[in-house]
């Protein structure tokens, strides 16, 4: 839903901004990159707004300990998206940027009401149903088989503790 719903925001938004950015520069932005470099920046705002980072590590910059860098298992990913930002200056950053700015804007509502509401019909996955896409089926079966999911599995040794020491 959130790809069908920026898809033409980004593709129309940068070459517009390039639009009103080439009198004010003097023509020195004529050029936007091709490929979907608008559309991943707005994914990237959705992977720094709802993933958490797992790990962290520190690199020493000097011999004292006092000069580190902390990074975490996410940097590797803004590394090689600041890498497509910068590949092809200024375009690049232009179209970067208006991918955040998109994705920043699907994610605080601050588009049309539409843009921020609307999902994929349920029609479209009935048929996916069939070939194990339904979660509550699958956990059903599991519990049938004795085999439940491990929180179960915990409750009932927690039941099994408190029995015994009553």
């Amino acid at each position: 839903s959130f790809l069908l719903a920026i898809i033409f925001p980004t593709l129309f938004i940068p070459p517009i901004l390039l639009i009103l950015l080439r009198p004010i520069t003097f023509s020195a932005l004529n050029v936007l990159p091709a490929g979907p470099t608008p559309l991943i920046f707005a994914l990237l705002t959705q992977y720094h707004a709802t993933i958490p980072y797992v790990y962290e590590y520190r690199l020493l910059l000097s011999s004292s300990s006092s000069n580190t860098l902390t990074l975490s298992d996410k940097s590797l990913v803004y590394l090689s998206a600041a890498q497509l930002a910068l590949s092809s200056l200024p375009g690049s950053l232009i179209s970067a940027a208006a991918g955040w700015l998109i994705g920043v804007a699907w994610r605080r509502d601050l588009g049309p009401e539409l843009w921020t509401t609307w999902r994929i019909p349920a029609w479209i996955n009935a048929g996916q149903q069939g070939q194990g896409g339904d979660f509550e089926q699958l956990q059903r079966q599991l519990e049938r088989e004795g085999r439940g999911t491990g929180i179960e599995v915990v409750n009932r040794q927690a039941d099994s503790r408190q029995r015994h020491r009553r």
